[in-house]
């Protein structure tokens, strides 16, 4: 498998997460890449943990981080 094809999976992967209303809870980085814990809360809460091997896919998850760590009260007041 390629390095981009690679990237493109956990890529969606995340957006996939995201999409489904997860959060970012947590990274954790080792020398086998990072395991970012995603939870849902509501009436049934769940988590997931991606394990991301590839540089890229690590560098998405922090550059995507900002944005989807505010509620939508925040991003609201932060335009105000």
């Amino acid at each position: 498998m390629s390095a981009f094809t690679e990237f493109d999976q956990e890529r969606r992967e995340i957006n996939e997460l995201l999409e489904q209303g997860y959060r970012i809870v947590n990274i954790e980085e080792d020398l086998d890449g990072a395991r970012v814990k995603f939870m849902r809360s509501g009436p049934v809460a769940a988590v997931q943990v991606l394990q991301l091997l590839t540089a890229d896919a690590r560098k998405h998850v922090t550059t995507v981080l900002p944005g989807i760590q505010r509620t939508p009260e925040e991003a609201v007041e932060s335009s105000v």
